[in-house]
């Protein structure tokens, strides 16, 4: 009798699973939700927010610097004069419209 062999089961299935694994992995590493291209937009998107964050602060400073200067303790008439002109939308008689 004369016995023809398979070939094994076993190493083919650890190799065949090995390689899935192995691709699921590289491909989570690349492109999941913790993955290097979520990286780059996370990046990107925090650059955009800080440069939102420094105009937003400058902005800040620019209306904390006219409230002071409108404030009771410290008034600065011309700017005063400067925004009651611009809210009445009225000029002096020294004045001269240019449109």
């Amino acid at each position: 009798m004369t016995r023809t062999t398979r070939p094994a089961l076993g190493p083919f299935v650890f190799f065949t699973l090995a390689l899935g694994l192995g691709t699921y992995f590289t491909f989570a590493a690349v492109q999941g939700d913790f993955g290097l291209f979520r990286r780059a937009e996370i990046d990107a998107d925090a650059e955009v927010l800080r440069r939102q964050l420094a105009g937003v602060s400058a902005e800040v400073v620019r209306m904390e610097n006219l409230t002071h200067r409108l404030s009771d303790d410290y008034l600065d008439l011309d700017l005063l004069d400067e925004q009651a002109r611009r809210v009445l939308g009225r000029i002096r008689a020294d004045e001269i419209v240019i449109r």
